[in-house]
């Protein structure tokens, strides 16, 4: 049988001890709804909030990777442009040396190839040193050679080789000063022409494969970052539309228990009852 005491209301501690669960439920439901997050700090759980820290970290990193790699592309990009230039110009100059080694050619006739043949080399010196991004340039004599982040550890890099097509160089073998004045000088000058084509679109076509290589990083990249972006997610966002249900739940409960504590705290008054005559 319940004892009535003016001293102690255990009906209203028990309605208070409801009542207190209900307001922190109802501040967690609250923060969830405001923040979007289940787990806003260490103190929601600490665990999962350090495997999100790790991830966010990995994320942070990989956004300075795909930075790396977006210079390389652009610095590829400048280089492949020009490259492809020149590999015009050369089929240009091809055209005019043959032209010029026709015997029969008037020596006026061959002096206004040879003028057209030199404007086409000042045309590659100019695309050689304008083809820079950023201070890098990966076609020009002892051109840049880029090494490019692949991954977040920071020790993986993709190795980006220089190509010169510098006039004179090791690929473009015709020299800045190349003329002709004769059709045998023409047919030899052809001769050197045709093996730098040769080699030069063979150097275009490695800076093309380069700078495939760096789209596909980017694009695993991108991939990562984002499934590691999703993967957070799945650890710390809060389901929102359940979180709303709950917290109208929650602060209903809220009512019915201030309303249980009041009840609660007015059978002492109930008391005096007895008393009245």
């Amino acid at each position: 049988m319940s004892m009535n005491s003016i001293n102690t209301n255990t009906g209203a501690m028990i309605a208070l001890q409801s009542l207190n669960m209900t307001n922190a439920s109802l501040d967690m439901a609250q923060n969830e709804v405001s923040t979007g997050l289940k787990v806003a700090g260490a103190k929601d759980d600490g665990a999962i909030w350090n495997i999100a820290q790790s991830q966010r970290s990995q994320i942070s990193s990989l956004g300075a990777v795909t930075d790396s790699l977006n210079r390389a592309s652009s610095v590829l990009d400048v280089a492949v442009s020009a490259g492809q230039t020149i590999s015009d110009l050369l089929n240009q100059m091809k055209a005019k040396t043959l032209e010029a080694s026709d015997t029969s050619l008037s020596t006026s006739d061959r002096a206004a190839l040879n003028s057209d043949f030199q404007s086409l080399i000042t045309q590659i010196k100019n695309a050689v040193s304008n083809a820079s991004f950023d201070g890098a340039n990966m076609i020009e004599s002892g051109g840049t050679t880029l090494y490019a982040l692949s991954g977040p550890s920071g020790t993986n890099k993709l190795t980006l080789a220089a190509q010169s097509l510098a006039l004179g160089g090791a690929n473009l073998t015709v020299a800045a000063t190349a003329s002709f004045t004769t059709a045998t000088q023409a047919s030899t000058l052809l001769t050197t022409i045709n093996s730098s084509i040769t080699n030069v679109n063979l150097a275009v076509s490695k800076l093309g494969t380069e700078a495939n290589q760096v789209t596909e990083s980017l694009t695993f990249v991108s991939n990562l970052s984002d499934s590691l972006t999703t993967g957070v997610g799945n650890l710390v966002d809060a389901d929102v539309a359940a979180e709303s249900a709950t917290l109208q739940a929650l602060q209903t409960k809220q009512q019915l228990g201030v309303q249980a504590l009041s009840i609660a705290n007015a059978s002492s008054s109930n008391l005096l009852s007895l008393f009245r005559g």
